[in-house]
Order: C-alpha cells, then structure tokens, then sequence
C-alpha cells in the first residue's frame, strides 16, 4: 500500500480521478477568476469563493491579481498590438504552444497589475501565501498526490499542472480567437469553438462571452450548453452565489412596423446581434453577387474577404481592403450591401446625436434599405424594426 498509496484504484479509477480533479481547476478558473474576478459578473459566498482561492493556489499557482489584470487587458486591447495573447497579432502556433510563456511575460508587466488588477482579494492570506509563495501550493498537491496514489499520482500531478496552460492559455486564447462560429458580430476575432462548454467549462462559447462580458452566464442559443452557468445557478440555489449581470435577451415584436425610441434602445442594446442578423440576411445576396463577379471576370474575387467583414467590425488587413474596395467598384448590390451596414454601424458610434436624431436616422435607414430594390435588405429592415 506503500508504493501504491493510500489509495488503490483500478486503471480506469486513475484516470477518472485525474479528469475530475482537473475538471474542479477548469471550474474555479472560469467562475471564481473568470466570472467573479475578472468582471465582475457574481458575488460568491465565502465558503465557494475561498476553496476556489485554495484549490487554484494548489493546481495553477496562479494569482489572482495577475490573472484578472491579464485578461481585462486581453478585453481592453484585444486584437492590437497591446492584447497579451493574440494570435490575430502573434499568430496561432505561438499562442497555442507559448500561451503560458505570454502568461508569464505580461504577469510581470507592473503597469498591467496596477492598470488592471484592481478589486482582486488582498486579505493576509492572499498577501503572505498565496501571492508570496505562489509556487508552493503546486508542490503540496504533488506529495499529497504521492502519498494518495503512489508513483502514478506524478502522472496525475502532470496532467493537473499542464490542463490550465494546454487548454486555457493555449486553446481559449488561440482556437477561441481563431476557429469556429461566431453568433454575434463583436469588434475582434473570438469564436464560440464548439456549443457544448463542458470540457472548459463553458469557456468554449468565447465568442458569446466577449459579446457580454459581464454576463454570468456564457450560453445564449438554446442549443449551448455551459456548465459553469449550471454549477453557478446551483451554488446561487444554495445561497452561495448572486449573479449580478446577464446577456440582455433579444426580444422581437411581431408586426410592429414604426421605429421608436424603444427601437433605437433595442438595437443599440442588441448591435452585436443586429450585426450577425445582418451578415445572415444579406448571405445569399452577396454570395449570389460573387458569383456573378466571377462569371462576369471583372475582376478577381476573393468572397472569404467579403464575409470576414460583414461577420466582424475589425479593420481588414490593408490588402485585403483594397480588394474588398476593388469588388465593391464592380458590384453596385455589394457596395449597396456594404454602405448600408457601415450606417447601421454609426448608429451607436454618433455621440452627439440626440436620441431623437437617431431615431429618425434609423427610420430613414429602414426606408432606404426598403426602397433598394434588394430583397434581402428589404427582409431584414423589416425585421429590425421589430426590436422591442
């Protein structure tokens, strides 16, 4: 029993625990330092919110200043120069296989900790153990894996030290700005990876989250799952958790034919929705207008450049503009496609319009886009002015 452990399990058994543990690390990053810290999106009671702080300290060795700080700045300078771990910027493979090693670098940035680390604990314990000896914690948990599972609890200590880097640091901040499906047309590259936030704990539905981002809850399609939302509504029903801020809902009125002031509210409200509708609507249009390009030969046509920006508010790279400025000079539909979405976009960028102003600027948005001749446009235009 020695040589074993205390514990004897079958190989099976060995492997089970070591995806539970890492499961309850994955769970402490995404409510505790993700959702609770770094935006404020819950309160937790102290009795979740310590053994988080405890847990971490054991499996990560992450501070809780520092990552809060790091990722504020990630959602602050996302996709620029500034962003701690872009893979727009530093490219894919150097997230993916350095994410940790940009952790690191940016942890010891002291302007980021002072600019972006503000409102983190800062009790005796956080200062004088967790902070102090922050690599302790991750040596503990390998004797007490030793002394529980015997030599294979090194094997276990492993994989609990390397799951936050590989799937955190590498797979959120790289795949999550890189592949995947997009339901909301936010001003970066982030990608929901996959519907179903389980293996992550719902860090998956990335796109989702930097749409609202102080949402406590990262599902918005009735098909995605996040099973951090479920462990916080579960520790809420307990008394232990209050979420303080969710991802407003779209609510459309059927039928309602005049823009108002609850109009302008709802799409100002909703325009990373209204955005992605708009990229849905007018899919089959510039998709059709592309191939007629092609046939036509007036020029090259690239249509992944056309789609990459009716899916994103983010600059296009300078040769990819000039070719999407090339097209737009040849197709009268997708310069009409392409001005029509540019105005919709100023609506909540016009500072100093009164709101009566935009009112009228967003109805006579509907009555251009109803009087361009373009189905598509004419579809969604009424659809828009359904937002209640």
């Amino acid at each position: 029993m020695g040589f074993n452990g205390l514990i004897d399990l079958p190989w099976w058994g060995y492997i089970v625990v070591a995806l539970g543990l890492t499961h309850v690390t994955i769970a402490a990053t995404t409510i505790f330092l993700h959702r609770a810290q770094a935006h404020r999106a819950l309160d937790l009671g102290p009795v979740p919110s310590h053994f988080f702080r405890f847990w971490l300290w054991l499996t990560t060795g992450m501070v809780t200043k520092e990552w809060a700080a790091i990722h504020r700045k990630h959602h602050a300078k996302c996709e620029t120069v500034e962003d701690p771990h872009s893979p727009q910027i530093l490219g894919i493979g150097k997230v993916l296989g350095e994410g940790a090693e940009l952790y690191r670098a940016e942890a010891a940035n002291l302007e980021t900790l002072e600019k972006y680390g503000h409102g983190t604990p800062d009790d005796w314990i956080e200062r004088n153990l967790y902070t102090r000896h922050s690599s302790f914690g991750i040596l503990l948990m390998l004797v007490i894996n030793l002394v529980l599972f015997g030599v294979i609890g090194l094997s276990i200590w492993a994989v609990q030290m390397l799951w936050i880097p590989i799937f955190a640091a590498g797979v959120i901040n790289g795949i999550g700005h890189y592949w995947g499906y997009r339901n909301f047309a936010s001003e970066d590259a982030s990608k929901n990876i996959v519907p179903w936030g389980i293996l992550i704990g719902g860090e998956e539905l990335h796109n989702n989250h930097h749409a609202y981002a102080t949402s406590a809850r990262f599902s918005s399609k009735w098909y995605e799952f996040d099973i951090g939302w479920l462990y916080i509504r579960s520790m809420e029903m307990l008394g232990q958790a209050k979420v303080k801020k969710l991802a407003p809902k779209v609510r459309l009125e059927s039928g309602k034919a005049t823009v108002d002031m609850a109009t302008l509210h709802a799409v100002i409200t909703h325009r990373y929705d209204v955005l992605a509708r708009y990229a849905r609507s007018v899919k089959e249009t510039w998709t059709e207008e592309v191939h007629s390009l092609r046939a036509r030969r007036a020029t090259a046509v690239d249509g992944g450049i056309v789609q990459r920006w009716l899916h994103s508010d983010r600059q296009l790279p300078e040769r990819d503009q000039a070719h999407l400025d090339e097209l737009l000079a040849h197709s009268k539909v997708l310069s009409t496609v392409h001005t029509m979405r540019q105005e919709l976009a100023q609506l909540w960028q016009r500072s100093t319009a009164s709101k009566e102003q935009l009112v009228r600027q967003l109805e006579d948005w509907c009555k251009r886009a109803e009087a361009s001749g373009i189905r598509s446009l004419q579809d969604f235009s009424r659809q828009l002015r359904c937002y209640a």
